[in-house]
């Protein structure tokens, strides 16, 4: 099996200490990418799109805020009449835990789909899920320029005013995942084809060995 150098304790740690000077870079960059994150200026939108809630009820923009200031939903690309579920929308949603740390910040977390309420409940029963998830029609999105995709919007309410604040999707999304994340701490990484590791390593077609969480054969 191919794997890392054998080296002695003392050496491990100084290129453990190495590496760190590097990590400590990236965090500072991060924490300045946030920073200016902060400061983008945002988008006033309409509040006359209706959504339908898990239990059928039907509300309005304000309401997904559910009474905090700030809203981050993430587009869950489940279409009405679609047959099919992306395994890369599910296993982000899987990464999602309890949300009581970000409602203590004013923050609420929501899914949000154009599918019906029935067929976003079948997949809520099938996978598990706890997360609010939102019935949204086809205008709504059309203000967000969504088209059918994936991504993670972030909304600011001030009073009965709502204003997108920030949107990413692709690899924008991938960093918020914490099984990318604990996956790229490992020797093997995501073991996937456009990391650069050494020869030997295993890697597979990128994304092409995600599954539904309950059609891994282990």
């Amino acid at each position: 099996m191919a794997r890392p150098t054998v080296v002695s304790p003392r050496d491990w740690q100084a290129a453990r200490d190495d590496l760190l000077v590097k990590e400590k870079e990236l965090t500072r960059a991060l924490d300045a990418l946030a920073a200016e994150r902060r400061r983008l200026p945002m988008v006033r939108l309409s509040t006359d799109h209706e959504f339908t809630a898990p239990d059928g009820a039907v509300v309005g923009l304000t309401d997904l805020f559910a009474g905090r200031r700030q809203l981050v939903a993430y587009h869950h690309m489940l279409a009405p009449g679609q047959d099919w579920l992306c395994s890369g929308c599910c296993s982000f949603t899987d990464n999602l835990g309890d949300q009581t740390h970000l409602n203590a910040r004013d923050t609420t977390l929501i899914l949000m789909s154009r599918a019906p309420q029935d067929e976003i409940a079948a997949v809520r029963e099938r996978m598990g899920w706890t997360v609010p998830w939102y019935s949204s029609g086809q205008a709504f999105y059309d203000e967000l320029g969504l088209g059918g995709g994936f991504g993670l919007s972030v909304f600011l309410r001030d009073g009965d005013e709502v204003f997108r604040t920030y949107f990413t999707t692709g690899r924008g999304v991938d960093r918020l995942r914490l099984d990318f994340n604990l996956l790229d701490l490992t020797p093997y990484g995501r073991q996937e084809q456009w990391e650069d590791s050494p020869e030997g390593w295993p890697q597979t077609p990128t994304m092409a060995w995600l599954r539904l969480r309950d059609e891994y054969e282990v």
